[in-house]
């Protein structure tokens, strides 16, 4: 089978195959110079039915990433690069004419040319010295670098948004919905810069409303095949860390032509939605229009509106928020599932050095706007899904979600009874949605809350685009696609083109095959961005903590291996590990897998998933991003 190299936390090496139906676990010492990310031919060695299947690496087939950044030490006879990273251990080997005047003790970008399965290190080559640059700074550089993420745009890039023409024409006006004059806002996180989507609202009569979904219209501006464009798709994604942001599209283009600001007239491609006095949906079209947005909100500002009902377009807020009331019901009574996850974000100070860890709150301005994206999104997929070429489906950009996992799913079920929760699982995956549902809200505002969320989310397959509909399982939705945010997603991008053919009688350009391709290659930069988050939020943790060593705190266990376990904070959710074997230097400690608990003989200590423990830090190492914990008696 083929597949991509997962790394647990643990150490554990994993390759998750479309071939297989559970990841396989990497049995024996795993071949030399694997890592985070790399697709490899994998041979399975054992698999018996309801059991994880193991197997061994016979082959490398493509790397994750070939740059990353490192110190390079230069002798007469050689040199190497020691690599800044949390997958890459060996050390890099690079000939002398290929250093590019990179001197000793230099921090350099250095690309792997080399790496023979038979040899200890990989060999490379540099292809750029980074000068002075603090630790942050050199730490994020290295998380986007390391899961594949270009840090700057290629010149060609950036003249081809230099050349972009912002004057929007009155032949192109023509062929828009002028939506100028009707009131339309944005709502956004306080530090949003890139604003993708607003919300038009009027009334129509006593009984009909009428709410647009506005979306900027990046695909007018990105031409397929163009410089911009294939860097797009390399990139797939932006990627969002806790200073800085990394666009998929060039800042002219991302935070200035297509950003929907305040009072600045904007090319959008819109659903159009008509609502009636019992807020059901009576009618919608899909059109390009322009727009003016008259007001940026920030979520706390549209949470004001609504808990009031005072403030600029009151009754507009009020109006969408009561719709969205409804929606949101009716999703979850159709069986979506309502997953809540906390959130954490720092606040930082000059020297992006964290100072406060904040659980970030999700009210119902957060909810209402999610609503509205959903519609769009999942009101675009069924128009397509419906339409056919030659008897078959039109080729389209699905965002599909299977249904669970019945193994990890009965896991997460016996986690959950260690808090006193009990989960019925049924045959039909609808009915199960239902109970999760009951759990989730169930456990809201409990300190179980994150840890039961997160185990929930991992028991559920992952998210993907694909050409092949299935569904989406935890919305609830027969079809769903993403069309509301291309100005951070190119999937959304794809979508427009693909739409806007369609509304002009015009053939797709592109065939099923070619937008698999790209659906796989998003699907993996997306998943590599998530990496590149969590790694990141890491590190601020371990900077948050490392100035806090022998200060208590309450947390609650949230994982375990034989040696010990990790435990989460209730105050920050800060994550670090507990050493069991130095704990209790005299016990046999033995780990049983299935009931997630930890047993210490002759001391009877039985340690479980959820329970909740007194740590003190103990130690954090910035450099490995690991934080060590031990108990309080």
């Amino acid at each position: 089978m083929t597949g991509k190299i997962d790394i647990a936390r643990s150490g554990a090496v994993f390759v998750i195959s479309d071939e297989s139906e559970r990841d396989i676990f990497i049995s024996g010492k795993p071949q030399q110079g694997i890592l985070q990310g790399d697709i490899v031919e994998v041979t399975i060695l054992k698999h018996k039915e309801g059991s994880r299947p193991e197997g061994r690496i016979s082959k490398i087939i493509e790397r994750s990433s070939h740059r990353f950044i490192g110190t390079i030490e230069v002798k007469p006879n050689f040199c190497f690069v020691r690599v800044d990273s949390e997958w890459l251990r060996n050390d890099i080997f690079v000939l002398h004419k290929h250093l590019r005047g990179a001197k000793d003790g230099d921090k350099v970008v250095v690309k792997i040319t080399k790496w023979n399965p038979e040899d200890k290190n990989p060999t490379g080559e540099i292809i750029e010295t980074l000068g002075e640059l603090n630790f942050n700074e050199m730490t994020m550089r290295s998380i986007l670098m390391g899961n594949g993420f270009n840090l700057n745009f290629p010149k060609e890039v950036e003249d081809e948004a230099k050349k972009i023409d912002e004057t929007i024409s009155d032949k192109e006006l023509k062929k828009r919905l002028d939506y100028r004059d009707i009131t339309t806002f944005t709502i956004d996180p306080d530090d949003a810069k890139d604003f993708d989507d607003a919300i038009s609202v009027r009334k129509l009569s006593d009984e009909i409303w009428e709410v647009g979904v506005h979306i900027a219209d990046v695909s007018h501006y990105v031409i397929p095949h163009t410089a911009l464009d294939k860097e797009a798709i390399e990139r797939s994604t932006s990627v969002y860390l806790p200073d800085r942001v990394c666009p998929m599209l060039p800042e002219r283009l991302s935070n200035h032509i297509c950003s929907l600001r305040p009072n600045e007239e904007k090319l959008c491609f819109a659903v159009i939605f008509h609502f009636n006095a019992k807020h059901k949906m009576v009618e919608f079209k899909i059109a390009k229009t322009v727009i003016k947005s008259h007001r940026r909100f920030t979520y706390g500002e549209a949470q004001q509106v609504i808990e009031t009902g005072v403030g600029d377009f009151a009754t507009e807020i009020t109006k969408i928020a009561e719709i969205a009331r409804s929606m949101r019901k009716e999703r979850f009574e159709e069986g979506a599932i309502a997953f809540e996850t906390t959130e954490i974000r720092f606040k930082l100070d000059e020297n992006a050095k964290p100072i406060e860890v904040v659980i970030k709150e999700r009210k119902e301005a957060n909810m209402m706007i999610e609503d509205w994206m959903l519609l769009a999104n999942k009101t675009v997929a069924k128009y397509m899904a419906r339409l056919k070429l030659n008897e078959l489906p039109l080729p389209f950009v699905y965002r599909i979600h299977d249904t669970p996992d019945p193994t990890k799913l009965a896991t997460f079920r016996s986690v959950a009874q260690r808090f006193g929760h009990n989960l019925m699982i049924f045959k039909d995956p609808k009915d199960t949605a239902n109970t999760l549902n009951q759990l989730m809200e169930k456990i809201q505002g409990k300190p179980e809350q994150n840890i039961l969320e997160q185990l929930a989310i991992r028991s559920m397959a992952k998210a993907i685009y694909t050409t092949d509909n299935i569904g989406h399982y935890g919305l609830g939705f027969a079809y769903y696609s993403h069309f509301t945010s291309p100005i951070r997603r190119y999937p959304d991008i794809l979508v427009h083109r693909l739409l806007f053919d369609q509304l002009q009688g015009i053939k797709p350009t592109i065939t099923k095959e070619e937008l698999e391709l790209i659906c796989k290659k998003n699907s993996e930069m997306e998943r590599a961005a998530s990496d590149s988050e969590r790694q990141a939020t890491k590190f601020k943790q371990v900077e948050y903590l490392q100035d806090r060593i022998g200060e208590e705190f309450e947390g609650i266990i949230s994982g375990m291996i034989v040696k010990g376990f990790w435990v989460e904070l209730k105050a920050n959710k800060c994550e670090g590990f507990v050493d069991l074997q130095s704990v209790l230097p005299f016990d046999t400690i033995t780990f049983d897998e299935e009931k997630m608990e930890l047993k210490a003989m002759p001391s009877k200590r039985i340690f479980k998933i959820g329970d909740t423990v007194k740590i003190a830090v103990e130690g954090t190492d910035i450099n490995e991003r690991k934080i060590w914990f031990k108990l309080v008696e």
